[in-house]
């Protein structure tokens, strides 16, 4: 059996709604940097491939008994970068409502920032009050199959223009010849020329090509729409099947290479138990010991998936179960790494650099 891929999800006190009122939990640093430098300072303890810290247009609630608010992702990722040093920082950043050539600038600086260890969740906005932020546009009432087919159509064209900028720049367009005076060779510039249903883009970037060359791009996909978008435009799908025969099921209909399962994770020392009483998830929530976890990655990984997000229901517990519990158990049965392997995330997921697409094609005049 090949080695697993493992990625938690970070988000707040962590995914249970209550769990910011637990004992060891930090409400009044969610909004620090220090908090944020402490989880993923823990996810790089335990080896993990990647943390996605998740983003929104919107609060995530309306409770006065659940957290409320939150701050930017990338710019989480981007401060947290420079004090680690091997795990992956993927960010949520929404396309609905943003403009590609912002999110290309900031993903590529990211890159810049960790060192080649930068990826992107593409999340799409399908809630009126989040549209109603902006006032460009209205989205209103239970959306069709149409109106959710356009939404990831657009999604598509957005990480379309957000590679091409990627790739605007050669990877030797810079010369930085202080004799000469020459920094860039225009040459080696590219325009984009994207004109498609949703966006008009010339290019080029002002962000030179990103150390990766493309940073990882996800995206998270329940059903067949977002499974199409997941094909065609990610590199990594997260996807929530709830048994073994899910997991047989979804695979097929996202062929990509790196399809990870994301699950909730209640993990106790010894016995199975929820902190809180049991709450609802899009995703299958797990609660027992670090073995009894083990033995379920693996048998879904049997059955077809490449790797696992887990989403710790609360938080430091449940990311230390997963860095000081699972990890090793996982470790003592020789299928996840003891250190790692690579300096990038790209690397890190035994995924090639791309050559460029226009270091052949036609040269900025």
């Amino acid at each position: 059996m090949t080695n697993l891929h493992l990625a938690v999800a970070l988000d707040g006190a962590g995914w249970h709604p209550e769990a910011w009122r637990l004992a060891d939990a930090r409400p009044e640093e969610l909004f620090t940097a220090r908090y944020w430098v402490d989880l993923v300072h823990e996810a790089e303890a335990g080896k993990l491939d990647f943390v996605t810290i998740e983003d929104s247009l919107g609060l995530q609630s309306s409770s006065v008994g659940e957290v409320s608010g939150r701050l930017d992702a990338v710019l989480i990722a981007s401060r947290v970068a420079p004090v680690t040093r091997t795990v992956g920082l993927v960010p949520t950043a929404t396309v609905t409502h943003t403009e590609p050539f912002h999110i290309a600038k900031a993903i590529a600086t990211l890159d810049y920032v960790s060192n080649g260890r930068a990826g992107w969740r593409v999340q799409v906005s399908s809630k009126a009050s989040e549209a109603e932020h902006f006032g460009r546009r209205t989205i209103s009432g239970r959306l069709d199959d149409s109106s959710v087919q356009a939404l990831f159509d657009e999604a598509a064209d957005y990480v379309e223009v957000v590679r091409r900028l990627w790739d605007s720049w050669e990877d030797d367009a810079e010369i930085r010849d202080a004799t000469t005076g020459r920094f860039i060779d225009r040459e080696k510039l590219h325009y984009i020329d994207f004109d498609g249903k949703y966006f008009s883009v010339k290019g080029p970037s002002i962000t030179p090509r990103p150390p990766q060359g493309q940073p990882v791009v996800t995206a998270l996909a329940h059903a067949e729409i977002p499974y199409r978008f997941a094909t065609l435009a990610a590199d990594v799908v997260y996807v929530t099947p709830f048994s073994a025969e899910d997991v047989r099921r979804i695979v097929p209909r996202v062929p990509l290479r790196h399809v990870f399962g994301d699950l909730v994770v209640f993990l106790e020392p010894t016995s199975p138990g929820y902190a809180f009483e049991p709450f609802t998830s899009d995703a299958a929530i797990f609660s027992g010991t670090p073995a009894q976890l083990a033995d379920q990655l693996l048998g879904w990984q049997e059955a077809g998936l490449t790797g696992f997000r887990l989403r710790p229901g609360r938080v430091p517990t449940d990311l230390r179960g997963i860095t000081r519990g699972l990890v090793p158990e996982l470790q003592s049965r020789g299928v996840f790494r003891t250190d790692y392997e690579a300096s990038t995330l790209r690397g890190l997921l035994g995924l090639e650099r791309p050559a460029n697409r226009y270091a052949e094609g036609a040269r900025v005049a």
